[in-house]
Protein backbone atom coordinates (compact mmCIF):
# COMPACT_ATOMS: atom_id res chain seq x y z
CA UNK A 1 0.00 0.00 0.00
CA UNK A 2 1.32 3.45 -1.02
CA UNK A 3 2.78 5.05 2.20
CA UNK A 4 1.00 8.29 1.00
CA UNK A 5 -2.34 7.29 1.62
CA UNK A 6 -4.72 6.37 4.24
CA UNK A 7 -4.58 2.19 5.38
CA UNK A 8 -7.63 2.51 6.31
CA UNK A 9 -9.31 3.86 2.67
CA UNK A 10 -8.74 -0.44 1.98
CA UNK A 11 -9.09 -1.84 5.84
CA UNK A 12 -12.62 -3.74 6.58
CA UNK A 13 -11.94 -2.92 10.57
CA UNK A 14 -14.38 -1.51 12.91
CA UNK A 15 -11.98 1.63 13.30
CA UNK A 16 -11.32 1.78 9.78
CA UNK A 17 -15.36 2.87 9.25
CA UNK A 18 -14.99 5.21 12.01
CA UNK A 19 -12.66 7.18 10.21
CA UNK A 20 -14.65 6.78 7.23
CA UNK A 21 -17.77 8.61 8.58
CA UNK A 22 -16.10 10.67 10.48
CA UNK A 23 -14.46 12.51 6.96
CA UNK A 24 -17.79 11.74 5.04
CA UNK A 25 -19.19 15.28 5.45
CA UNK A 26 -15.62 16.75 3.41
CA UNK A 27 -16.14 13.43 0.93
CA UNK A 28 -19.96 14.83 -0.16
CA UNK A 29 -18.52 17.82 -0.80
CA UNK A 30 -15.53 16.79 -2.87
CA UNK A 31 -17.65 15.07 -4.60
CA UNK A 32 -20.21 17.44 -5.38
CA UNK A 33 -17.07 19.78 -6.29
CA UNK A 34 -15.69 16.98 -8.24
CA UNK A 35 -19.03 16.20 -10.40
CA UNK A 36 -19.78 20.04 -10.55
CA UNK A 37 -16.26 20.50 -12.32
CA UNK A 38 -16.76 17.33 -14.72
CA UNK A 39 -20.31 17.54 -15.56
CA UNK A 40 -20.18 21.55 -16.35
CA UNK A 41 -17.09 21.73 -18.79
CA UNK A 42 -17.71 22.58 -22.08
CA UNK A 43 -16.09 22.68 -25.34
CA UNK A 44 -12.52 20.62 -24.64
CA UNK A 45 -9.85 20.93 -27.06
CA UNK A 46 -10.31 18.04 -29.55
CA UNK A 47 -6.69 17.56 -30.74
CA UNK A 48 -5.77 16.90 -34.75
CA UNK A 49 -4.41 13.57 -33.35
CA UNK A 50 -6.86 10.71 -32.00
CA UNK A 51 -6.06 10.44 -27.96
CA UNK A 52 -6.25 7.38 -25.77
CA UNK A 53 -6.25 8.85 -21.97
CA UNK A 54 -5.47 6.19 -19.55
CA UNK A 55 -6.59 7.00 -16.09
CA UNK A 56 -7.70 5.57 -13.02
CA UNK A 57 -11.16 6.07 -10.93
CA UNK A 58 -8.87 6.25 -6.96
CA UNK A 59 -6.05 7.87 -5.94
CA UNK A 60 -2.99 6.40 -5.83
CA UNK A 61 -1.43 3.36 -8.26
CA UNK A 62 -3.13 1.00 -10.16
CA UNK A 63 -0.17 0.77 -12.84
CA UNK A 64 -0.99 3.71 -15.26
CA UNK A 65 2.70 3.51 -16.83
CA UNK A 66 2.95 -0.13 -17.51
CA UNK A 67 -0.35 0.28 -19.66
CA UNK A 68 0.26 3.27 -21.30
CA UNK A 69 3.39 1.63 -22.69
CA UNK A 70 1.79 -0.95 -23.51
CA UNK A 71 -0.84 0.76 -25.53
CA UNK A 72 1.62 2.77 -27.02
CA UNK A 73 3.82 -0.65 -28.11
CA UNK A 74 0.40 -1.87 -29.62
CA UNK A 75 -0.04 1.61 -31.55
CA UNK A 76 3.57 1.44 -33.25
CA UNK A 77 2.62 -2.54 -33.73
CA UNK A 78 -0.79 -0.83 -35.93
CA UNK A 79 1.71 1.47 -37.92
CA UNK A 80 1.48 4.42 -35.46
CA UNK A 81 3.87 7.55 -33.97
CA UNK A 82 2.42 7.15 -30.56
CA UNK A 83 3.09 10.39 -28.22
CA UNK A 84 2.66 10.85 -24.44
CA UNK A 85 1.29 13.83 -22.74
CA UNK A 86 1.47 13.58 -18.89
CA UNK A 87 1.42 16.46 -16.51
CA UNK A 88 5.00 15.48 -15.07
CA UNK A 89 3.65 15.13 -11.43
CA UNK A 90 6.14 16.10 -8.76
CA UNK A 91 8.87 17.49 -11.62
CA UNK A 92 9.73 20.96 -11.29
CA UNK A 93 9.02 21.54 -15.24
CA UNK A 94 5.59 23.24 -16.17
CA UNK A 95 6.11 22.59 -19.75
CA UNK A 96 4.79 22.68 -22.62
CA UNK A 97 8.27 20.99 -22.88
CA UNK A 98 9.36 17.87 -24.96
CA UNK A 99 11.55 16.00 -23.15
CA UNK A 100 15.04 15.59 -23.88
CA UNK A 101 16.28 11.64 -22.75
CA UNK A 102 19.85 12.85 -23.00
CA UNK A 103 19.66 15.92 -20.88
CA UNK A 104 16.69 15.95 -18.69
CA UNK A 105 16.32 14.62 -14.95
CA UNK A 106 13.73 12.83 -12.88
CA UNK A 107 13.88 16.08 -10.68
CA UNK A 108 12.77 18.06 -13.88
CA UNK A 109 10.12 15.87 -15.30
CA UNK A 110 9.34 13.36 -12.59
CA UNK A 111 10.29 9.96 -12.63
CA UNK A 112 7.11 8.27 -14.56
CA UNK A 113 8.06 10.88 -18.18
CA UNK A 114 11.22 9.43 -17.81
CA UNK A 115 10.36 5.58 -18.32
CA UNK A 116 7.60 7.14 -20.99
CA UNK A 117 10.21 8.52 -22.61
CA UNK A 118 11.97 5.04 -23.64
CA UNK A 119 9.48 4.22 -25.69
CA UNK A 120 8.14 7.04 -27.29
CA UNK A 121 8.30 11.08 -27.49
CA UNK A 122 7.01 12.74 -24.48
CA UNK A 123 5.23 15.96 -23.76
CA UNK A 124 5.08 17.26 -20.54
CA UNK A 125 2.23 19.98 -19.83
CA UNK A 126 0.70 21.27 -16.24
CA UNK A 127 -2.10 22.28 -18.67
CA UNK A 128 -3.43 19.48 -20.70
CA UNK A 129 -5.03 21.94 -23.39
CA UNK A 130 -1.84 23.84 -23.81
CA UNK A 131 0.23 20.57 -24.12
CA UNK A 132 -1.94 19.20 -26.79
CA UNK A 133 -2.26 22.56 -28.52
CA UNK A 134 1.78 22.09 -28.68
CA UNK A 135 1.35 18.54 -29.72
CA UNK A 136 -0.52 19.32 -33.05
CA UNK A 137 1.96 22.42 -33.73
CA UNK A 138 4.87 19.60 -33.70
CA UNK A 139 5.35 17.81 -37.33
CA UNK A 140 5.21 14.00 -36.69
CA UNK A 141 8.84 12.49 -35.92
CA UNK A 142 8.51 9.83 -38.53
CA UNK A 143 6.85 11.83 -41.63
CA UNK A 144 3.54 13.65 -42.64
CA UNK A 145 2.05 10.29 -43.87
CA UNK A 146 1.88 8.80 -40.22
CA UNK A 147 -0.86 8.96 -37.90
CA UNK A 148 0.25 9.85 -34.50
CA UNK A 149 -1.72 8.77 -31.92
CA UNK A 150 -1.63 11.09 -28.32
CA UNK A 151 -1.38 8.83 -25.08
CA UNK A 152 -2.58 10.72 -22.40
CA UNK A 153 -0.61 9.32 -18.74
CA UNK A 154 -3.64 10.37 -16.39
CA UNK A 155 -6.47 12.70 -16.72
CA UNK A 156 -9.50 10.75 -16.57
CA UNK A 157 -10.95 13.12 -14.66
CA UNK A 158 -9.73 16.42 -16.98
CA UNK A 159 -12.56 17.91 -19.15
CA UNK A 160 -9.58 20.05 -20.79
CA UNK A 161 -8.71 17.81 -23.33
CA UNK A 162 -11.71 15.32 -25.44
CA UNK A 163 -10.82 11.92 -25.28
CA UNK A 164 -11.33 9.58 -28.47
CA UNK A 165 -10.65 6.41 -25.95
CA UNK A 166 -10.69 6.43 -22.21
CA UNK A 167 -9.29 3.38 -20.44
CA UNK A 168 -9.54 3.52 -16.65
CA UNK A 169 -7.36 1.16 -14.72
CA UNK A 170 -8.43 -0.54 -11.83
CA UNK A 171 -6.19 -2.61 -8.99
CA UNK A 172 -7.86 -6.03 -8.97
CA UNK A 173 -6.93 -7.04 -5.55
CA UNK A 174 -7.78 -3.85 -3.57
CA UNK A 175 -10.76 -2.38 -5.80
CA UNK A 176 -12.08 0.51 -4.90
CA UNK A 177 -11.66 0.24 -1.41
CA UNK A 178 -13.91 1.29 0.87
CA UNK A 179 -16.20 2.98 -2.39
CA UNK A 180 -16.07 6.79 -0.94
CA UNK A 181 -14.63 9.49 -2.44
CA UNK A 182 -11.18 11.52 -1.02
CA UNK A 183 -10.84 12.23 1.73
CA UNK A 184 -12.89 9.66 3.19
CA UNK A 185 -11.87 6.88 0.24
CA UNK A 186 -9.73 6.76 -2.41
CA UNK A 187 -12.27 7.50 -5.30
CA UNK A 188 -11.48 10.97 -7.42
CA UNK A 189 -15.39 11.81 -7.94
CA UNK A 190 -18.26 9.76 -7.34
CA UNK A 191 -18.35 6.40 -9.08
CA UNK A 192 -21.27 6.93 -11.47
CA UNK A 193 -19.89 10.43 -12.85
CA UNK A 194 -16.28 8.29 -13.23
CA UNK A 195 -18.30 5.81 -15.00
CA UNK A 196 -19.90 7.78 -17.70
CA UNK A 197 -15.88 9.23 -18.50
CA UNK A 198 -14.99 5.64 -19.54
CA UNK A 199 -15.11 3.89 -22.72
CA UNK A 200 -13.37 0.74 -21.35
CA UNK A 201 -12.41 -0.54 -17.97
CA UNK A 202 -8.96 -2.82 -17.44
CA UNK A 203 -8.57 -4.89 -14.20
CA UNK A 204 -4.91 -5.06 -12.95
CA UNK A 205 -4.53 -8.46 -11.52
CA UNK A 206 -1.33 -8.01 -10.44
CA UNK A 207 0.88 -11.26 -10.29
CA UNK A 208 -2.41 -13.89 -9.78
CA UNK A 209 -3.28 -16.16 -12.68
CA UNK A 210 -4.20 -14.86 -15.83
CA UNK A 211 -7.52 -17.52 -15.66
CA UNK A 212 -8.27 -15.93 -11.89
CA UNK A 213 -11.40 -13.58 -12.51
CA UNK A 214 -11.67 -10.97 -9.56
CA UNK A 215 -14.05 -9.81 -7.96
CA UNK A 216 -14.39 -6.05 -9.14
CA UNK A 217 -14.05 -7.13 -12.29
CA UNK A 218 -17.54 -9.56 -12.14
CA UNK A 219 -18.88 -6.05 -10.24
CA UNK A 220 -17.73 -4.15 -13.30
CA UNK A 221 -19.35 -6.31 -15.66
CA UNK A 222 -22.49 -6.20 -14.35
CA UNK A 223 -22.45 -2.24 -13.58
CA UNK A 224 -20.35 -1.10 -16.52
CA UNK A 225 -21.61 -0.67 -20.19
CA UNK A 226 -18.29 -1.04 -22.04
CA UNK A 227 -15.87 -3.71 -22.24
CA UNK A 228 -14.01 -4.69 -18.98
CA UNK A 229 -10.67 -6.26 -19.88
CA UNK A 230 -7.96 -8.10 -17.19
CA UNK A 231 -4.37 -7.86 -17.85
CA UNK A 232 -1.49 -9.10 -15.62
CA UNK A 233 1.84 -8.17 -14.27
CA UNK A 234 4.99 -9.88 -14.95
CA UNK A 235 8.58 -9.33 -15.96
CA UNK A 236 10.14 -8.04 -18.59
CA UNK A 237 13.34 -10.26 -19.29
CA UNK A 238 15.09 -13.17 -17.53
CA UNK A 239 14.78 -13.15 -13.97
CA UNK A 240 16.99 -16.42 -12.79
CA UNK A 241 19.68 -13.83 -11.62
CA UNK A 242 17.02 -13.29 -8.76
CA UNK A 243 17.71 -16.82 -7.39
CA UNK A 244 21.64 -16.09 -7.06
CA UNK A 245 21.96 -14.44 -3.56
CA UNK A 246 19.61 -13.26 -1.17
CA UNK A 247 17.42 -10.12 -2.07
CA UNK A 248 16.81 -7.04 -0.08
CA UNK A 249 13.91 -5.19 -2.52
CA UNK A 250 13.25 -1.62 -1.96
CA UNK A 251 10.98 0.74 -4.25
CA UNK A 252 9.16 3.99 -3.95
CA UNK A 253 6.19 3.39 -5.62
CA UNK A 254 1.95 3.72 -4.82
CA UNK A 255 1.83 -0.21 -4.34
CA UNK A 256 5.34 -1.21 -3.84
CA UNK A 257 3.35 -4.69 -2.48
CA UNK A 258 2.94 -5.40 -5.84
CA UNK A 259 6.70 -5.36 -6.64
CA UNK A 260 7.84 -7.01 -3.88
CA UNK A 261 5.09 -9.96 -4.53
CA UNK A 262 6.41 -10.00 -8.11
CA UNK A 263 9.95 -10.23 -6.44
CA UNK A 264 9.71 -13.63 -4.30
CA UNK A 265 6.81 -14.78 -7.12
CA UNK A 266 10.00 -15.04 -9.50
CA UNK A 267 12.28 -17.17 -6.92
CA UNK A 268 14.19 -13.93 -5.12
CA UNK A 269 14.70 -15.01 -1.41
CA UNK A 270 13.46 -11.41 0.13
CA UNK A 271 15.09 -10.95 3.49
CA UNK A 272 14.23 -6.97 3.66
CA UNK A 273 11.15 -5.28 2.23
CA UNK A 274 12.00 -1.55 2.21
CA UNK A 275 9.06 0.67 0.72
CA UNK A 276 9.40 4.11 0.69
CA UNK A 277 6.82 7.12 -0.29
CA UNK A 278 5.25 7.44 -4.02
CA UNK A 279 8.33 9.59 -5.88
CA UNK A 280 10.26 9.74 -3.31
CA UNK A 281 13.80 11.64 -3.84
CA UNK A 282 16.34 9.73 -1.95
CA UNK A 283 18.57 11.07 0.26
CA UNK A 284 22.28 10.52 0.73
CA UNK A 285 21.21 9.23 4.15
CA UNK A 286 18.46 6.68 2.53
CA UNK A 287 21.40 5.07 0.16
CA UNK A 288 23.53 5.06 2.88
CA UNK A 289 21.05 2.71 4.66
CA UNK A 290 20.29 0.44 2.40
CA UNK A 291 23.69 0.21 1.17
CA UNK A 292 25.21 -0.91 4.54
CA UNK A 293 21.93 -3.11 4.93
CA UNK A 294 22.83 -5.11 1.89
CA UNK A 295 26.13 -5.39 2.66
CA UNK A 296 25.34 -6.97 6.36
CA UNK A 297 23.05 -9.15 4.99
CA UNK A 298 25.10 -10.02 1.82
CA UNK A 299 21.76 -9.20 -0.12
CA UNK A 300 21.40 -7.99 -3.59
CA UNK A 301 19.91 -4.93 -4.10
CA UNK A 302 16.66 -4.97 -6.41
CA UNK A 303 14.07 -2.02 -7.25
CA UNK A 304 11.92 -0.77 -10.19
CA UNK A 305 12.65 1.02 -13.36
CA UNK A 306 10.72 4.19 -11.56
CA UNK A 307 12.75 4.04 -8.30
CA UNK A 308 16.08 3.99 -10.51
CA UNK A 309 15.59 6.71 -12.49
CA UNK A 310 15.42 9.29 -9.27
CA UNK A 311 18.36 8.12 -8.90
CA UNK A 312 20.13 8.80 -12.15
CA UNK A 313 22.75 11.75 -12.14
CA UNK A 314 23.23 11.68 -8.33
CA UNK A 315 26.49 11.57 -6.43
CA UNK A 316 28.06 10.24 -3.19
CA UNK A 317 25.96 7.11 -1.77
CA UNK A 318 23.09 7.70 -4.30
CA UNK A 319 25.58 7.07 -6.77
CA UNK A 320 26.79 3.71 -5.19
CA UNK A 321 23.45 3.02 -4.95
CA UNK A 322 22.60 3.43 -8.54
CA UNK A 323 25.33 1.45 -9.26
CA UNK A 324 24.70 -1.64 -7.11
CA UNK A 325 20.96 -1.96 -7.37
CA UNK A 326 19.32 -4.32 -10.17
CA UNK A 327 15.91 -3.70 -11.71
CA UNK A 328 13.10 -6.28 -12.42
CA UNK A 329 11.09 -4.29 -15.17
CA UNK A 330 7.81 -4.85 -15.47
CA UNK A 331 5.19 -5.44 -18.29
CA UNK A 332 1.40 -5.00 -18.18
CA UNK A 333 0.28 -8.30 -20.34
CA UNK A 334 -2.80 -9.35 -21.49
CA UNK A 335 -3.74 -13.28 -22.42
CA UNK A 336 -4.93 -13.94 -26.36
CA UNK A 337 -8.71 -13.06 -25.71
CA UNK A 338 -8.25 -9.80 -24.33
CA UNK A 339 -5.07 -8.41 -26.01
CA UNK A 340 -7.64 -9.48 -29.21
CA UNK A 341 -10.20 -7.25 -27.64
CA UNK A 342 -7.68 -4.69 -26.98
CA UNK A 343 -6.30 -4.49 -30.40
CA UNK A 344 -10.06 -4.00 -31.70
CA UNK A 345 -10.37 -0.75 -29.75
CA UNK A 346 -7.71 0.79 -31.26
CA UNK A 347 -7.64 -0.52 -34.48
CA UNK A 348 -11.81 0.99 -34.44
CA UNK A 349 -10.33 4.36 -33.35
CA UNK A 350 -7.60 4.82 -36.08
CA UNK A 351 -9.87 3.77 -38.78
CA UNK A 352 -12.73 6.51 -37.37
CA UNK A 353 -9.72 8.84 -37.55
CA UNK A 354 -9.15 7.78 -41.55
CA UNK A 355 -12.72 8.34 -42.19
CA UNK A 356 -12.72 11.60 -40.74
CA UNK A 357 -10.01 12.74 -42.60
CA UNK A 358 -11.42 11.17 -46.05
CA UNK A 359 -12.80 13.46 -48.76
Amino acid sequence: MSLDEPHWWYGTEPRDRRMQRLLAPASRLYGFLSRRRIESARHPYRPASPVVCIGNFTAGGTGKTPLALAIARQLSDLGCEPVFLTRGYRGSIEGPHWIIPQTDTAAGTGDEPRLLARAAPVMIARDRRRGAEAIDLTPPSRGARDLRVIVMDDGLQNPAVAKDLAIALVDGKRGLGNGSVIPAGPLRAPLATQLDLAHCVVVNRGTASPDEETDIERQFRRSFKGPVLAAFVAPAGDTSWLKERPVLAYAGIANPDRFFNLVEAEGGALVARRAFPDHHAFTENDAARLLAEATARGASLVTTDKDVVRLDGGSGARSQLREASRTLSIELRFDGRNAARLTALLSALLTAQDHSHSP
